[in-house]
């Protein structure tokens, strides 16, 4: 083999390798969301003006009972850290980002439903925060020393 074929193989190896690992880096920035939140309520946020809705977990909707509760545990717990979130492929129904949000390496959604801020969705989460759900029902812990919604518990497993 020539020399400059030798160096012509070469430099399109370095060009693939560049071209690969520059679409690996930008799917994976695609796939995370990072910043500081706006909360909407229990089980939104906003971050850079991108609406992103925990998976997997429900809070009480605005007009229902435990809703500003929620929300208010949602802030003081989020404070001004800094969350970082992966998205999931699919928007909800209302075009929402659906993503696994974290502060510190802590998972929100497992956080909201342990200590009865939100619960286990289990339509969308096949049961993930089923036992954090149960120990916040059996410790009466938030919501689930509040007399709310009977609907919302139905969608709470």
């Amino acid at each position: 083999m020539s020399l400059m074929k030798k160096r012509s193989l070469i430099l399109s190896s370095i060009i693939i390798i560049i071209l690969l690992i520059f679409s690996f880096s930008y799917s994976d920035e695609k796939k995370i969301a990072k910043g500081k939140a706006i909360i909407i309520d229990g089980d939104t946020i906003k971050i850079d003006g991108e609406k992103i809705r925990f998976a997997g977990i429900d809070a009480p909707e605005k007009g229902e009972i435990g809703h500003q509760f929620s929300k208010k545990k949602l802030l003081e717990k989020l404070g001004k850290h800094v969350v970082f979130c992966i998205r999931e492929k699919n928007k909800d129904y209302w075009k929402r980002t659906v993503a696994e949000c974290f502060i510190r390496n802590q998972s929100i959604s497992s956080y909201m439903v342990k200590n009865g801020y939100a619960c286990d969705y289990v339509k969308y989460s096949k049961g993930k925060y089923a036992n954090e759900q149960k120990y916040a029902k059996s410790n009466k812990l938030g919501i689930w020393k509040m007399k709310f919604n009977p609907a919302w518990e139905k969608k709470c497993g």
